[in-house]
């Protein structure tokens, strides 16, 4: 399943891109430096994705938003296992 999680805001600059999932990383000039937050949620939710063999990109442009799009596996259930 591919998932896409999307905002209109400024968008992130191209500059930033390459790092925004390195943990305690906060791009500038997003507003970011005028918020809360410590720069760990995107490296946790990347390392999680990529546990499970699920990958996570972000997609950018100015002042048109920034698009992040993740994939995620489906489980087959066990065979003994009773749905009804």
């Amino acid at each position: 399943m591919l998932v896409r999680v999307s905002d209109t805001g400024p968008g992130i600059p191209a500059i930033e891109l390459p790092h925004i999932f390195e943990r305690f990383y906060r791009a500038r000039g997003t507003g970011a430096d005028s918020t809360e937050g410590a720069g760990l949620g995107l490296a946790i939710a990347k390392r999680i994705l990529d546990l499970h063999g699920s990958t996570l990109s972000v997609r950018s442009e100015p002042n048109a938003g920034a698009s992040f799009i993740f994939t995620l596996h489906t489980a087959e259930p066990p065979p003994e296992a009773d749905w009804d």
